[in-house]
């Protein structure tokens, strides 16, 4: 059993593996009292993407495992860089939206009760995976069936009905449509690019060609890229 484990998170591609590692290294930490969680939010709160809740600790590192090691072996296959930096946007946004969501009547107080940001992170890597396989169907819980394109709603409906806040939810949601209007749609209205990987983010991977063979007669082949992205 043991070796399995090892075996599986050895197979992980090198950010899904370094980013499931750091939050339950930070979770489990916590949740020793090991480092404190008021130390986490005044001296190291870019740390806040890589911390989650205890009560929600295993549902959001399922999450993380499946669709971010989804994203990364095939959407992001060979460009670590442009996955790396697709993360590096959707902390941005998410961290944006906080800041300026905490100045604004009515909401800032909703606003001011998120501070670890790691949840809405992975929803948006949910909402990504969702927006490039629409026609994938799915299942929840064995109780009704659905395309990819409907699992973020599914997702937050199912927070409402547990009482969770939504919040956390929207936030992944306006983070990953941000970046797949941006990345997906915007280019194919304009021909022009506004996320390209920059060039010293770049230089830290050393992607290599990945050549992809296409059997010509499979029954259930994937559909092609360009039917996976719906506007």
């Amino acid at each position: 059993m043991a070796q399995a484990v090892e075996e599986w998170y050895k197979q992980m591609p090198i950010i899904t593996r370094s980013y499931l590692t750091a939050a339950i290294v930070t979770t489990i930490g916590c949740s020793l009292d090991l480092v404190g969680r008021m130390f986490m939010v005044d001296e190291l709160e870019a740390d806040g993407f890589a911390l989650f809740a205890n009560l929600d600790f295993l549902f959001h590192m399922f999450f993380l495992a499946r669709y971010c090691k989804l994203l990364e072996e095939n959407s992001f296959r060979g460009r670590t860089a442009d996955f790396f930096y697709m993360l590096l946007f959707g902390a941005t946004v998410l961290t944006g939206i906080v800041l300026v969501g905490g100045m604004i009547p009515y909401v800032s107080e909703s606003f001011a009760r998120i501070i670890f940001l790691s949840n809405s992170l992975t929803f948006m890597m949910v909402y990504v995976w969702s927006k490039q396989n629409p026609f994938i169907h799915m299942s929840f819980l064995g109780l009704f069936t659905f395309t990819a394109a409907y699992l973020p709603w599914v997702l937050l409906g199912f927070s409402i009905l547990v009482g969770a806040s939504p919040w956390v939810d929207l936030l992944g949601m306006i983070a990953g449509h941000a970046y797949y209007f941006l990345e997906d749609v915007y280019p194919r209205m304009t021909g022009r690019r506004p996320l390209k990987t920059p060039s010293f983010i770049k230089a830290l991977f050393a992607d290599e060609p990945v050549v992809v063979a296409q059997p010509g007669n499979v029954r259930f082949a994937a559909p092609a890229a360009d039917e996976l992205h719906q506007d």
